[in-house]
C-alpha cells in the first residue's frame, strides 16, 4: 500500500521546527515519525506538505493510497486500525483525522478540514494516542517513544559486544549496532533502554543514564554527562551535560555547558560553555512563543528549555533563559540573556538584533553542510529564501 503523510494544524503549532521539514520528518525517539510508519508498513512514504518544501519532500500518488496524519506516533493497535481501512474510509479520534484511504482522484481533492465525503470510523477515546502537537511534546514524549522504537528496531536481533573497559548496568536494555566504538564509559540502562547507532562513538569518561539514543555516525565527547530521556540524531557531536533533550541531527554541542528539556534542529551549533535554563526561579509554569497565537502561551510544564530551529548558531558563553524559542538561521552571541523569542534570520544578542544577510546565510550553510558531505543546492537555497521572506514581519 502507498502511504502519504499529511499535515493538519499541528504543523503551524510546531513552528519554527517545521519551517524546514514536514511534521512527519521530525525525530522523536530513535527514528523520525515517517521512518516508524515505514518500518511497520515495510514501504517508503511520501508527503503532502507546504508548496515550498515539496521539491525536497515530494508526493507520490498511486491507485490506492493511505494518508496518515504526520503528527502521530504509531503503535500496534493504531497500525491495525489504519491498515484495515477501505477506500474512502476515514479514521478519526476526538475530531482529529488519523488516516484516510483514497484513490488517486481522492488524494488530489484531499483537505484535512473537509471530511463530508468520507465514511467516518471513530477510534475509542481510551485509545493510547501520542500526537506531536507542540515543540515541547518532542522531549516530553521522548522517553516513551524511545522504548517503543527500541523494541521495534531490536526485535529478533543481537547487539554487538561491548568492551570490558565499560561499566554497564542493565545490559539487557543496551543495544549497540555494528561499527560503534565505546570505551571506558558508564552506561546505566536500568532506568531506560540505551541504543547506540552504527559507527557512533562514545568517548572515554562519558556517563549515560537511559533512556538514551545516539544515532549513526554521532559522538559523545570526553566526559559527557547524559540524562535520559535524550536523543542525539545522526552526524552530531555532543559534550557537556544534557538532560531530556532531542537533537534532530547534523548538529553540534561539542563542549561543556548545559542543555535541558530542549529541542535542536539540524545544522545547529552551540558554542562552548553555553547554557540554557529549564526552570524558572519562581518554579512557575513556563510559557513559550507561539507562531499561531503571536504571543507566549502556557506549556503546562515546569521544565522547558530551548527550542532552536535549523541552521541557527550561538557563540561561546551564550545564556538562554527558560522557554526560549530561536527561529531558522539565527546567529546569537554576546553577554547577557537574549530575549525569549529570537526571530528567524536574526543576528545579535541581548543588546539587540539586526537582519542576518541572506547571502551570508547561504555562505555559512554551504560550508557547514559540506563538512558532512551534503550539498547546499538550489533546493536548499529556495527553502531558506522562502522562509526569509515569510518571516520578514517577525523581525520588524
Amino acid at each position: 500500500m502507498n502511504i502519504i503523510f499529511f499535515e493538519d494544524n499541528s504543523r503551524d503549532n510546531l513552528l519554527p521546527l517545521t519551517f524546514t521539514r514536514p511534521v512527519a520528518d521530525l525525530r522523536v525517539g530513535i527514528t523520525t515519525i515517517k521512518e516508524k510508519w515505514e518500518l511497520l508498513f515495510n514501504t517508503k512514504g511520501s508527503f503532502i506538505t507546504q508548496d515550498y518544501l515539496s521539491v525536497k519532500f515530494p508526493k507520490n500518488i498511486c491507485a490506492d493510497n493511505l494518508l496518515i496524519n504526520g503528527s502521530l506516533i504509531p503503535n500496534n493497535s493504531l497500525f491495525n486500525s489504519i491498515n484495515s481501512l477501505s477506500i474512502n474510509e476515514c479514521l478519526k479520534y476526538n475530531e482529529k483525522i488519523i488516516a484516510v484511504r483514497l484513490d488517486e482522484k481522492g488524494v488530489d481533492n484531499f483537505c484535512f478540514t473537509n471530511t463530508d465525503s468520507y465514511n467516518i470510523i471513530t477510534l475509542d477515546t481510551e485509545s493510547d494516542i501520542i500526537s506531536i502537537e507542540n515543540p515541547w511534546d518532542i522531549f516530553s514524549y521522548n522517553g516513551k517513544v524511545i522504548e517503543y522504537d527500541f523494541q521495534m528496531i531490536t526485535k529478533g536481533r543481537t547487539s554487538a559486544s561491548v568492551s570490558s573497559t565499560n561499566t554497564v548496568l542493565g545490559a539487557e536494555n543496551l543495544f549497540v549496532e555494528e561499527g560503534a566504538y565505546i570505551e571506558c564509559a558508564i552506561i546505566n540502562a536500568t532506568t531506560g533502554s540505551v541504543y547506540i547507532g552504527k559507527d557512533a562513538e562514545v568517548m572515554e569518561g562519558s556517563i549515560i543514564r537511559g533512556p538514551f539514543v545516539l544515532c549513526e555516525h554521532s559522538g559523545l565527547k570526553l566526559g559527557a554527562k547524559i540524562y535520559g530521556p535524550t536523543t542525539i540524531g545522526p552526524h552530531s557531536k555532543v559534550g557537556g551535560e544534557v538532560n531530556n533533550s532531542v537533537i534532530q541531527g547534523y548538529s553540534n554541542k561539542g563542549h561543556d555547558g548545559f542543555l535541558g528539556n530542549s529541542v535542536l534542529g539540524e545544522w545547529c551549533n552551540i558554542g562552548a560553555d553555553s547554557n540554557n535554563s529549564n526552570l524558572k526561579n519562581n518554579y512557575a509554569e513556563v510559557k513559550l512563543w507561539s507562531y499561531t497565537k503571536q504571543r507566549f502561551v502556557k506549556t503546562g510544564l515546569q521544565f522547558c528549555g530551548l527550542i532552536m530551529a535549523d541552521h541557527s548558531k550561538c557563540g561561546i558563553n551564550t545564556m538562554f533563559n527558560t522557554g526560549t524559542v530561536v527561529g531558522v538561521s539565527a546567529n546569537i552571541y554576546g553577554s547577557g540573556f537574549p530575549r525569549n523569542y529570537v526571530p528567524s534570520f536574526s543576528w545579535g544578542g541581548a543588546s539587540g538584533f539586526v537582519d542576518y544577510n541572506i547571502k551570508a546565510v547561504f555562505e555559512v550553510a554551504e560550508k557547514v553542510m559540506q563538512r558532512r558531505g551534503i550539498a547546499f543546492d538550489q533546493t536548499e537555497q529556495d527553502i531558506l529564501n522562502h522562509i526569509y521572506a515569510e518571516t520578514v514581519a517577525n523581525r520588524k
